[in-house]
């Protein structure tokens, strides 16, 4: 029964990383309140996930045409040696630590938007 409730899951997060808008937020959450996973597990279950559902996104917003070579040049290289130094960071911070931190992640995702909005 938990594997039909994994493909819901990641079903749901696959819509916002499809859009571009980090499918982490949705997924992450969904798998610690409903998955019962620890919170490292989700982190690492949403990073797997985003694979795939990243590179069939990429591929519609190439064929599209929106996709800024210069933006990707000047992120890329950064973004990589970023995360591989938060993914070595994440493995030594305490899970409660992550998920506060998380959580204050997605307030201030939510703040921004919401003032973003009425702009």
């Amino acid at each position: 029964m938990k594997f039909y409730l994994y493909l819901l899951l990641g079903f749901l997060g696959g819509i916002p990383a499809g859009m571009g808008m980090g499918g982490g937020t949705i997924t992450i959450p969904l798998l610690l309140l409903f998955g019962g996973v620890p919170q490292k597990i989700a982190q690492s279950a949403n990073l797997f996930a985003f694979l795939p559902a990243g590179a069939c996104a990429l591929n519609v917003h190439i064929r599209n045409g929106l996709i800024e070579k210069n933006a990707i040049a000047g992120t890329a290289i950064p973004a990589l040696i970023a995360a591989a130094g938060a993914s070595l960071l994440a493995l030594a911070l305490p899970s409660d630590f992550l998920r506060k931190t998380f959580g204050l992640f997605l307030v201030a995702l939510a703040l921004i938007s919401f003032s973003e909005s009425k702009k």
